[in-house]
């Protein structure tokens, strides 16, 4: 779809006086109206519980674009297109009154009455807004609704469907856009772009020449204000069932026939159902948990996750989870994918790193310990870019081979804290590309995954914690590629 449109339509944010608002979504649509790429035919309408006024919700979106953005210009024309409505999800009244208010903005910024109700809120009111806005009329309108939902989209597979239930009810599938704010990232999104617009990497992208895959995902952060949510999460709810699996499902699918949104999410479907369900009884076989302990990070000790807050206290919540995946299919048979994420770990980062097979009989190694493996290292964060790791003849070094890296950062600007994925998905949602949004079929396949591995351990009391703080995990997760003759590559 062409950069050229400028699309026109009133934003309905439920949850405007929250955490995701301010960071996100207000610098966001601001990104977007001073790079032009929407015009001045739009409007926000923030929606939450709290008493505001129009002018305190200004106030709001012009200190957290302050924070976020550095604008270098007056914000009063900006945020003149900002309203506030005191809201409550569950009454009536409220829904009437809010489709006045649309319909007056509509006329006074001619939006061709499109819109967008963007849910930020607690995930158990998703199903009942979206029946509301069905019922009293305010997704039935000249130009297109949309829905756009963050996730957890349920806890398992039977919630998930229950919710997926109560949205169709209201809104088409093609209607209904679940964020998932990795699909937003630049080199996520240039996946695709190294695998096929490369013959030098898409000839060789298959179980003849990969040995393995391994996708990493680590913060240094613990839990924060979030203790509670993440308690009956943990990090197989919050990263493995959605940004992890993503992750994997571009890096395996074959290549589409077309770059459109139904090709591409057909090819990633087919990836998620070709992933070798676990045996409940093998998933110590196949994946590692983890909890982190006391530990120094940036050179401060940090706190047991039991002890980050009381309702804490004895949980057998994991904060890291390593696993191995195996894909049955032509492709990959027989090539491990190896997915790792976890909470206070030694970096910030996310990368995905392809391990070639080494030919068989290498001349240029004293011993088989020097052996250093082609690499393909993409770098999602902090860094990102791509790097590719061969191995070359070092000036003197005699006529043994050692490791060269090929790297390029895409660098963006410095300084500047971008909330770059949401800015994208919000625009792609605003002209309909859901390319980068999940369907519910690769909802629902990956929850039918996950539950097994959650399942398992819910009802098995793990021996935490079992890494420290700082650590890049438990010595589980080491064995888990050691006992495939493999290790992380922390390049």
């Amino acid at each position: 779809m062409s950069n050229e449109l400028q699309p026109k339509s009133v934003i309905v944010i439920f949850g405007a006086t929250g955490d995701l608002a301010k960071r996100k979504l207000f610098p966001s649509i601001y990104r977007l109206y001073q790079s032009g790429k929407i015009s001045e035919n739009f409007a926000v309408v923030g929606l939450a519980r709290r008493p505001w006024t129009d002018e305190v919700l200004r106030e709001n979106v012009s200190n957290s674009i302050k924070e976020a953005v550095s604008p270098k210009e007056d914000l009063e024309e900006f945020v003149s297109h900002f309203y506030y409505q005191s809201f409550d999800v569950t009454d009536d009244s409220s829904y009437s009154g809010l489709n006045a208010l649309i319909k007056e903005l509509e006329g006074a910024y001619e939006t061709e009455e499109n819109r967008i109700f963007y849910l930020a809120m607690a995930p158990e009111f998703f199903g009942t807004i979206a029946n509301k806005l069905q019922e009293y009329g305010l997704k039935d309108s000249a130009g297109w609704s949309r829905l756009v939902i963050e996730k957890p989209f349920g806890i398992d597979i039977k919630s998930a469907r229950k919710l997926n239930k109560q949205l169709r009810a209201a809104f088409d599938e093609d209607q209904i856009y679940r964020i998932d704010h990795y699909l937003g990232k630049e080199m996520v999104q240039n996946i695709e772009v190294i695998r096929f617009a490369n013959g030098i990497f898409e000839h060789l992208w298959n179980n003849r020449f990969i040995s393995n895959v391994q996708v990493t995902s680590s913060e240094t952060l613990g839990v924060e204000e979030r203790a509670r949510y993440y308690d009956t999460s943990g990090a197989t709810r919050d990263m493995v069932q959605n940004h992890m699996l993503q992750m994997v499902a571009l890096l395996a699918m074959e290549p589409p026939i077309k770059l459109t949104t139904d090709e591409i999410r057909s090819e990633k479907i087919k990836v998620l159902r070709a992933l070798r369900p676990i045996n409940p009884k093998e998933i110590d076989n196949f994946f590692v948990r983890g909890q982190y302990g006391v530990g120094k990070i940036g050179g401060e000790t940090v706190p047991a996750y039991v002890d980050e807050a009381d309702e804490l206290e004895n949980s057998n919540t994991e904060t890291f989870v390593a696993g191995k995946l195996l894909i049955d299919n032509y492709r990959w048979a027989g090539v491990p994918f190896y997915i790792r994420t976890g909470k206070r770990l030694a970096e910030k980062s996310t990368k995905i790193v392809i391990e070639f097979n080494d030919i068989p009989m290498n001349l240029y190694y004293k011993k088989d310990k020097d052996r250093h493996p082609n690499l393909l290292i993409i770098n999602i964060q902090p860094n990102e870019g791509i790097t590719l790791c061969l191995n070359a003849k070092k000036s003197g070094s005699g006529s043994l081979a050692e490791p060269i890296q090929l790297a390029y950062n895409h660098n963006p600007v410095p300084g500047i804290n971008t909330p770059e994925a949401y800015e994208k998905l919000l625009y792609d949602c605003m002209i309909g590309d859901a390319t980068n949004f999940t369907h519910w079929d690769e909802v629902a396949l990956s929850w039918k995954f996950v539950d097994t591995i959650i399942n398992e351990w819910s009802n098995k009391t793990a021996d935490f914690p079992n890494y420290r703080s700082g650590s890049m995990g438990p010595e589980a997760a080491d064995e888990l590629l050691a006992k495939d003759g493999f290790h992380w590559w922390s390049i």
